[in-house]
């Protein structure tokens, strides 16, 4: 996917709270058909170009089949459920202004290509089948409405409503990642993922864009690897109301979702869809040295590309159920580097624990993760989550007085289920746990020496990414 910048961060911002709009070429004229002079009609064979040439007299008449849209270039990778070791919908390395420029007019050029080829299909069946007759085709309508309500609760007037407080943040820096962000709250927080951010979080340079053009110079207040959420705040910014937050627990499978965000550098793009699951364990990294992240996601088919990475995702009521993160895609594989787009199938970090980890953030600067104080294998067996032998370092896998010592777990136990969430896995045990909180109690059920054992473990915490 582009950079931030493509589409809106470099062609779209000027000086600071101005907007320059980008260059657009006009779309190519469509040629008249070709006249045969024997016949006062179009020619019967084909003319040098694109053009097909006609069928048989006396066979219908054709109409250009418009070319396909070529595909964006550019790197960019994928999380994948269950493990996969890229990230979700994250830009590219952004190219020069100059590039950027081009990559928009490529885009541009490709729609006007497509028109012209209808354009042209049509005035070759007008040529061939019109017998001459010069009157007006036009069609007029006396009573069409002179404008068209919408009603507050359409996905119109959602996106007409949420569209001022979503911004289209500017990463440059390191690989220069970027994405979206929306106002999080009355103090002109913004809440976007850490992977959006991470590359400027030192020393780079940030910036949001609202849609009515305005730029801020943004600063991070805070950062969650491990949730894959970043808070930043915005200098000298009177920024519109915040976006209301929903509950992501009320949240049921066939809901209407409404996502924004800047997918291809595009920004302000609004798609629709449904929730389509819960609880779906992903694991992704930013392929790089970064730690992983690990969500128990709300899954959508609502269409999510890189660039949609930090964007809210909406119910039918515009209010946030969460923040859309990563998307599966046919084509980048396990770990692939090529670039892909939405399949239908988006992932985003429910809104529940986003708010609990931006709070955290906005109150200390760091992130705080509830842990059962044992080591797990990280390999997708889908027989459950097992305790190392070892932790990282050689040190014990089990942590003397920890959660899990304290509970009875061992080293080889493999935990199941964790309250009533089935546990295939090292990475969904840990998505699951990080929806709660330290200090909450959870049930966990696990396998010994094949008998099953059920106990309640007090998750402890830990402070920080290192």
């Amino acid at each position: 996917m582009s950079t931030e910048n493509e589409g809106s961060g470099t062609e779209g911002a000027g000086t600071e709270g101005q907007q320059v709009p980008p260059s657009v070429p006009p779309a190519p004229s469509v040629p008249p058909a070709p006249v045969d002079p024997a016949r006062g009609g179009p020619q019967q064979s084909a003319p040098a170009g694109d053009w097909p040439p006609p069928p048989p007299q006396g066979a219908p008449s054709p109409y250009a089949e418009p070319p396909a849209t070529p595909a964006y270039a550019g790197g960019g990778s994928y999380a994948t459920p269950g493990g996969g070791p890229a990230w979700g919908a994250s830009y590219q390395q952004p190219a020069p202004a100059k590039g950027r420029r081009g990559g928009l007019v490529a885009a541009v050029l490709a729609a006007a290509l497509i028109a012209g080829g209808v354009g042209g299909g049509i005035g070759y069946w007008a040529a061939r089948d019109g017998d001459g007759n010069s009157g007006s085709t036009t069609v007029s309508a006396s009573d069409t409405p002179t404008s068209v309500k919408r009603e507050a609760g359409s996905v119109a007037g959602v996106a007409a409503k949420a569209l001022p407080s979503v911004v289209t943040i500017d990463a440059q820096g390191g690989d220069g990642e970027g994405g979206t962000g929306f106002v999080y709250d009355k103090q002109g927080h913004i809440l976007t993922n850490n992977h959006v951010v991470a590359s400027a979080a030192d020393g780079g340079k940030l910036s949001a864009t609202f849609s009515n053009g305005k730029k801020y110079v943004a600063e991070v207040v805070g950062r969650a690897e491990g949730y894959d959420v970043a808070v930043l705040k915005l200098r000298n910014s009177d920024g519109p109301a915040p976006l209301p937050l929903g509950n992501s627990d009320k949240v049921a499978v066939g809901d209407s979702t409404i996502a924004i965000g800047a997918p291809f550098g595009l920004s302000n793009t609004v798609t629709t869809g449904i929730i389509s699951a819960k609880n779906r364990p992903v694991a992704s990294s930013d392929g790089g040295n970064s730690k992983s992240s690990y969500m128990s996601a709300l899954q959508t088919d609502a269409s999510i590309n890189p660039g949609n990475s930090g964007g809210p995702l909406l119910d039918s009521g515009g209010a946030v159920i969460g923040i859309n993160s990563a998307i599966q895609s046919a084509g980048n594989g396990m770990g692939g580097s090529g670039q892909a787009g939405s399949v239908g199938l988006g992932f985003a970090i429910p809104i529940n624990q986003a708010k609990n980890v931006a709070e955290q953030l906005i109150k200390t600067g760091k992130p705080v993760y509830p842990v059962i104080g044992a080591s797990v294998s990280l390999e997708d067996n889908r027989m459950g989550a097992t305790i190392s032998d070892e932790g990282p370092g050689g040190s014990a896998a089990v942590s003397p007085n920890g959660p899990a010592a304290k509970a009875g777990l061992k080293s080889g136990d493999v935990i199941t289920k964790l309250d009533d969430t089935i546990i295939d896995s090292g990475p969904t045990l840990i998505g699951e746990i990080w929806t709660h909180k330290p200090g909450d109690t959870v049930k966990i059920t696990y396998e010994r020496g094949g008998k099953t054992e059920t106990v309640d473990v007090t998750l402890g915490d830990r402070v920080g990414d290192d």
